[in-house]
């Protein structure tokens, strides 16, 4: 992502679709079928809960540890790429955010997604937080670096303006801003020991709930992948580059008010995340 963009830094602009109110009746006036006999609903009933039970064993294969296989070998079977890796998340945080990680893959990508939230999370748009934020993810050196370029971003009155914020990124009188980062996966695509690189696939909420907001919440998809440096104990950031999606096709929900997204993220706290 380049920061002299014109677009929010993480939040998106996406729009998602809305089913209009309606009633319950078929909009194509196909008149309701009769009731089926009994004994064809049992056998539709006994279906349904056989591949139900069919599923959930399928799906407790994967990373389950049997002493036996099909080619004889008893290898243990790889666990899928979204598998937990059963790692303890961190215990300690700075400013609020997780860090002591493993010096490992897992532990490189625990800190990628934990520092992905604090660096599409609200707070960076108060200048102390940002700081904060920004002296914590980042290595010590790039962070004297970039912190000039994120006030600049971040403080930027055009900006603020256009995504309804004041001088100080605050939203107006009755309204919440969010931006929000919401992980759903990670993979490490390079690894050294003391360097690691590391993509994070997420969608993120951004915008202003409330009544009378003229920038509702959406929701947008990016994968950022980060460059990770080990250093003084820990994992840190030294850049990062964003794409837009993978994006998945949106089902027909109807948006919810603005008094309900408000109530939602007032109320709603985030995770630590561990790989």
């Amino acid at each position: 992502m380049s920061l002299g963009d014109e677009r929010e830094p993480y939040g998106g602009t996406g729009q998602t679709r809305t089913r209009l109110p309606g009633t319950d009746t078929d909009p194509y006036g196909t008149p309701r079928r009769g009731p089926r006999s009994s004994s064809r609903s049992l056998v539709t009933v006994v279906g349904v809960v056989v591949l139900l039970i069919a599923a959930i064993a399928f799906a407790n294969r994967g990373g389950g540890d049997s002493s036996s296989s099909t080619d004889g070998s008893g290898s243990k079977p790889e666990t899928s790429a979204t598998a937990p890796s059963g790692k303890r998340p961190v215990g300690a945080k700075t400013d609020g955010i997780p860090t002591g990680y493993a010096q490992d893959k897992q532990g490189a990508q625990s800190a990628a997604t934990n520092y992905g939230i604090a660096l599409g999370s609200a707070d960076m748009y108060n200048t102390e937080k940002r700081h904060a934020i920004v002296n914590t993810v980042y290595a010590p050196d790039v962070a004297a670096a970039q912190l000039p370029r994120f006030d600049q971003v971040y403080s930027r009155q055009s900006f603020l303006e256009k995504i309804g914020l004041d001088k100080d990124g605050a939203a107006p009188s009755g309204q919440t801003f969010v931006s929000r980062v919401i992980p759903v996966g990670t993979k490490v695509t390079s690894f050294s020991g003391s360097t690691a690189t590391v993509a994070l696939w997420y969608t993120s909420l951004f915008g202003l709930s409330g009544e009378g907001s003229t920038n509702p919440v959406t929701e947008s998809w990016y994968t950022t992948t980060y460059q990770l440096k080990w250093v003084d104990g820990d994992w840190k950031v030294t850049d990062f580059t964003q794409e837009d999606g993978p994006v998945p096709v949106g089902r027909d929900q109807r948006a919810s008010t603005a008094e309900d997204m408000t109530k939602a993220v007032e109320e709603y706290g985030g995770y630590t995340y561990a790989r």
